[in-house]
């Protein structure tokens, strides 16, 4: 293989494997083809699976209340401030619930809609970005390895801001790359400005995450040849200016609306605090992303363990170069910081894509250059184990947490066997381009299996909506006040309604046997008390004279965020008043 001057493949995937990709991988066909895959793995179980973990309803509840109080600048959860990252993504998803005229009734895939395209916006932008160094054919493996990959999938299905930061991250670097490939001779006013709005959004999305991405590859790039010269290509100075005039008038409003707290808590107390120890419980020793990337980047590092022999190979190669200088410092800090978190590494994904399917090509068709048995076994392992773990997983999920499988989940799940032992012999083989074609049909047939069918069918898991439909049946009226004591989980929050009061066990009992006042509206009454809180609650009631007090109707269920069964008495005032 040989490179053109810009750094271009000029042969890609050669051999009876890669026929396929003379279709798909023309210029024309295949950044279409790549939108199609993103929709098929990006959009199963998008509406169908309620709020997950934690922060994402923590961010679509503070846009909700953006939406309700029409107040755009600052950022809250209720009553208190959420000064832990900008506003972009608020913004965003305040877009979307406006766009859909839903209002704060939206429901949760509404506000999911820009990790959607945040996600499709990367696996485009993978294929642009590989465009620099090689041909489209390379591109599309490039953007298929990406948009199959379970981590994008994840973060593409919940409402925060991972997805639409990696889309920011890979605009600038596509544009440095081209400058810097060009920059002896070359002048592209045009991709420098592409870099400082990208870079500038980034910003407004996740703070000092893009910058540090994009500023230590550029760093390295820079110290890896001793040349410095050619950053005056990205127009620094013009593009400086520009960058502020973007970013400053949110930071000066914020700042100004909350007296400087905003960046007392998201520099102070956030950013800092997760760089030093081990922030939530999401402590973790070094290698621990490197870990965990085994299966967070399914199927991608099966792909990577074949182009590793290449590797040194071309070290000198440009694609090698940049790809290097963009994941190395970066991984090296993410290892480095004490909170570890699978999604801290998704923005160097799409080089770790872009370098093998470059360096895969090369490879392919030329036997001097196959990776040994080992390595291709290795290869088949990394791809086989996964999908053998999510397989079982369609089938254990349900019976662990006390209910049956999806037969539907289970039976797509299944089906994924034969794509994936196709995939796993072909790797086996070293034939990498033959692989792909079944190693995306499996990973489409998990997602469906996965997202489509099993999730939503683990109801014990899905406290929150459960405990608000029922509080919607039992209560007396369309909109009830509702209090709740022992269960404050964001999630909740979400689907009761803004209004609705986490309270302690007596203050609950307060709540309920409070009459109502003026501005109420005629609205009813609804406590949801947590078993552990239910004593406490029984008590206050029965200090005033309740003694007899029975809920409406008892809820069990499984909280994935601490690990335990919960059990739930919903009780309505009107049953204490009569």
């Amino acid at each position: 293989m040989s490179e053109t001057t810009d750094g271009q493949s000029t042969e890609a995937f050669a051999g009876p494997g890669a026929r396929w990709l003379r279709t798909v991988g023309h210029r024309g066909i295949a950044p279409l083809l790549l939108v199609v895959l993103s929709l098929a793995f990006f959009l199963p179980g998008l509406a169908q699976v309620p709020p997950l973990d934690r922060d994402e309803p923590r961010f679509a509840q503070a846009t909700k209340q953006m939406v309700e109080s029409r107040d755009f600048i600052d950022i809250r959860f209720q009553d208190e401030a959420r000064h832990k990252k900008p506003v972009g993504i608020y913004w965003l998803q305040s877009v979307a619930v406006e766009a859909s005229g839903l209002g704060s009734a939206a429901p949760i895939w509404v506000y999911r809609l820009p990790s959607q395209l945040g996600a499709i916006l990367a696996v485009l932008l993978t294929y642009w970005c590989t465009r620099a160094f090689a041909g489209p054919r390379t591109a599309f493996v490039a953007g298929a390895l990406v948009v199959a990959t379970l981590l994008l999938g994840v973060e593409a299905r919940l409402a925060k801001t991972d997805a639409m930061l990696l889309a920011t991250i890979l605009a600038a670097q596509g544009a440095l790359a081209r400058i810097w490939l060009d920059r002896e001779t070359g002048r592209h006013p045009g991709l420098a400005a592409v870099f400082w709005v990208a870079l500038a959004l980034s910003v407004l999305i996740k703070g000092p995450v893009g910058p540090m991405v994009v500023g230590l590859a550029l760093v390295a790039l820079c110290a890896v040849r001793r040349e410095f010269s050619w950053l005056k290509r990205l127009y620094p100075l013009q593009g400086g200016i520009a960058f502020v005039l973007m970013v400053l008038p949110w930071f000066v409003a914020i700042y100004l609306q909350t007296d400087g707290a905003f960046f007392e808590e998201a520099i102070g107390k956030d950013l800092l605090a997760k760089v030093g120890s081990g922030q939530e419980s999401h402590g973790a020793p070094p290698l621990t992303h490197l870990a965990a990337a085994l299966a967070t980047f399914w199927p991608l590092p099966a792909f990577v363990v074949l182009a590793l022999p290449m590797l040194m190979r071309s070290l000198k190669s440009p694609v090698v170069l940049f790809s290097l200088c963009w994941i190395l410092p970066s991984w090296a800090v993410f290892e480095l910081t004490a909170t570890k978190l699978p999604h801290y590494t998704l923005p160097l994904l799409p080089t770790i894509a872009l370098v093998a399917a470059v360096l895969l090509s090369r490879q392919s068709g030329d036997a001097a250059h196959m990776p040994s048995k080992a390595w291709r076994y290795a290869g088949a392992g990394l791809l086989a184990v996964p999908v053998v773990g999510v397989i079982a997983a369609n089938f254990a999920a349900g019976p662990v947490l006390g209910t049956w499988p999806s037969p539907p989940g289970a039976m797509i799940a299944v089906l994924a066997l034969l794509p994936g032992l196709a995939a796993t012999r072909r790797l086996a083989r070293g034939a990498a381009a033959a692989a792909l074609p079944p190693t995306l049909a499996a990973g489409l047939l998990l997602i469906v299996a996965t997202w489509g069918f099993t999730l939503p069918s683990l109801s014990p898991m899905w406290i929150s909506p459960r405990l608000a439909e029922e509080v919607a049946k039992v209560a007396d009226c369309p909109d009830p006040l509702v209090a709740n004591s022992g269960f404050n989980e964001p999630s909740y929050i979400f689907l009761q309604g803004t209004d609705t009061r986490p309270l302690s066990a007596v203050d609950t009992a307060a709540f309920l046997l409070q009459v109502p006042q003026a501005g109420e509206g005629g609205r009813c009454r609804v406590a949801v008390v947590e078993g552990r809180e239910e004593a406490g609650f029984l008590a206050a009631l029965a200090a005033s004279g309740r003694a007899d007090a029975v809920p409406a109707i008892r809820i069990q269920g499984f909280n994935i965020n601490g690990g335990k069964k919960l059990d739930f008495g919903i009780y309505r005032a009107t049953d204490l008043n009569e």
